[in-house]
């Protein structure tokens, strides 16, 4: 056996790490299903999900499974040759959507990232250098690479790193109109979240999406879902768009696709895929048969009946919880978000007190997040259990009567 070297803190964060994240003062060494236990054997209830990852909790006995039995057989190959896992998880995929053809890579923003690659690529092929636009909207989270952050909204995360990135503008989420006076025949993709994640956990307003779609059919435009937060089961459907009649060209899936396993998918259709051609776009660990293996096993767990229409239930639970919470300490306007994506909107007296609620909680044993500083977000596993909502409510409540003072 490895032998262990010396205990490890968390001021050696501060000390070894590059200072981009500033983690809280604990570290997590061990998970089973919606707990997770600290260095000291602290117990904790985790709503907080690895930020929308863990669809299925923590050490899902059919996830480690699915892991250790590929990892008996074949870890990496190259795309030079093919798996059986890629192929496997792809057809299930493809199966379940409205897609024919899938790329995997390793993270939601190199989904993205080939996303919008291949919509600037079709574009450029069928109609011309010029039609080049991408129209994404305000307070949008695309991912981190150069590309991926000039097409998000928030200019926090894309200033400072040079000159940006050309033909990318933006218009407010659920603004119709705007996006009818953005869009034009140079225009080769609209990227639209669902479910506006880092932006508040705000959904698309009832037919959004739908004239979305008609404006980017009118302008020969892509319209790009970017579904890294909102896809796997999340919102009680396997995908978001699932909800509404409207189908994307480009889907991009990540975080709960592989139940914490790196693994990212993006979703097209054969003739926009063709533009891809050999050579044109690559990952060395894509579609490596681990993230494969566990990916197909999280699929076949969460697109079940009961794993989906459980999602519903606990929304009604979690939701009805912090309501009733707020009915006795007047902490949240409202509770929006569609499933198990919450977002818990703070009254005024609470507002930019969101990182408070999350640090307050945590000392009382419960992991949430935020979604700016005046929404508390929640992302649990899916299957959490009923028993670990009602306690994670209560710890919420004493977290709260403890700020409240």
């Amino acid at each position: 056996m490895a032998m262990h070297s010396k205990q490890v803190t968390r001021s050696d964060f501060d000390r070894l790490m590059v200072p981009n994240y500033a983690p809280v003062d604990m570290i997590p060494v061990r998970g089973e299903g919606s707990r997770v236990w600290d260095q000291q054997g602290r117990e904790y209830i985790d709503l907080a999900g690895g930020i929308a990852v863990n669809a299925l909790g923590h050490a899902h006995p059919d996830l480690i499974d699915a892991l250790t039995e590929q990892a008996g057989k074949l870890w990496h190959v190259s795309n030079v040759l093919t798996n059986e896992p890629a192929l496997r998880l792809a057809a299930k995929l493809v199966d379940a959507t409205f897609a024919d053809r899938v790329f995997f890579a390793n993270s939601g923003a190199e989904a993205n990232e080939a996303a919008f690659k291949l919509a600037r690529r079709w574009a450029h092929e069928t109609a011309g250098p010029q039609k080049n636009q991408i129209i994404a909207c305000t307070n949008s989270f695309h991912g981190r690479t150069l590309f991926t952050v000039s097409v998000g909204g928030q200019p926090k995360y894309s200033q400072g790193f040079g000159p940006a990135l050309e033909g990318i503008s933006h218009v407010p989420y659920n603004d119709i109109a705007a996006l009818e006076q953005a869009i034009s025949a140079d225009t080769c993709a609209v990227v639209i979240e669902p479910i506006q994640g880092e932006g508040g956990v705000i959904p698309a307003a009832q037919g959004y999406l739908a004239s979305v779609r008609k404006l980017c059919d009118q302008h020969n435009a892509l319209l790009i879902f970017d579904e890294v937060q909102s896809g796997m089961g999340r919102t009680g459907k396997l995908f978001a768009y699932m909800h509404s009649e409207v189908e994307p060209d480009i889907l991009t899936s990540a975080k709960s696709l592989g139940g914490g396993f790196p693994i990212s998918a993006m979703l097209t259709r054969d003739a926009i895929a063709a533009h891809f051609g050999v050579g044109t776009h690559g990952s060395t660990y894509g579609g490596n048969p681990l993230g494969c293996a566990v990916a197909e096993r999280v699929l076949d767990i969460v697109n079940t009946d009961e794993v989906l229409s459980g999602v519903q239930h606990r929304y009604r639970l979690i939701a009805d919880g912090l309501m009733g919470i707020s009915a006795d300490l007047p902490v949240f306007h409202s509770v929006r978000g569609q499933g198990l994506l919450i977002g818990a909107v703070l009254a005024e007296q609470w507002r930019g007190q969101a990182r408070q609620i999350q640090e307050a909680a945590q000392r009382e044993g419960l992991l949430v997040l935020q979604a700016g500083p005046d929404v508390m977000r929640l992302a649990p596993s899916l299957i959490i259990p009923e028993t670990d909502i009602a306690e994670a409510l209560q710890r919420l409540r004493k977290a709260l009567v403890s700020l409240a003072g």
